[in-house]
């Protein structure tokens, strides 16, 4: 499994790349093979401020449908559009052709709250 050891980390198996107050979220390397082949990625939340830890999407893989949890609070501001067509992308490259939306962040204190790599690795 690949933990990149830039990203923060969800007990809810998201990642998270903050760059200024624009973060890029997706699912970890864990959570795409746990699921298995992903066929759908479903967010309508454009525009919307969604609180940290309130469902955001969901992900629709060949076997069960999960939901996706918002790390920090924040306003969406882009969507994956890339998914629409190739939602595989999020088990070929989760961390970057496969991420799902972008954010930009309330309080970028929110992300002093999550995980390292080396916690969420211990976590699994």
């Amino acid at each position: 499994m690949n933990f990149p050891k830039d990203l923060k980390y969800t007990k809810e198996h998201e990642w998270v790349r903050l760059e200024g107050d624009i973060a890029t979220i997706g699912i970890t390397d864990h959570a795409q093979s746990e699921l298995g082949d992903i066929v759908y990625v479903e967010v309508e939340s454009v525009g919307e401020t969604i609180t940290a830890n309130e469902v955001f999407g969901t992900v629709e893989a060949v076997k069960t449908t999960s939901e996706l949890y918002m790390p920090v609070t924040g306003e969406v501001l882009e969507v994956n559009a890339i998914l629409e067509d190739e939602p595989e992308l999020v088990n070929s490259d989760p961390y970057g052709e496969g991420w799902i939306i972008k954010v930009k962040v309330a309080n970028t204190a929110d992300l002093d709250e999550l995980l390292d790599a080396t916690a969420y690795e211990a976590i699994l």
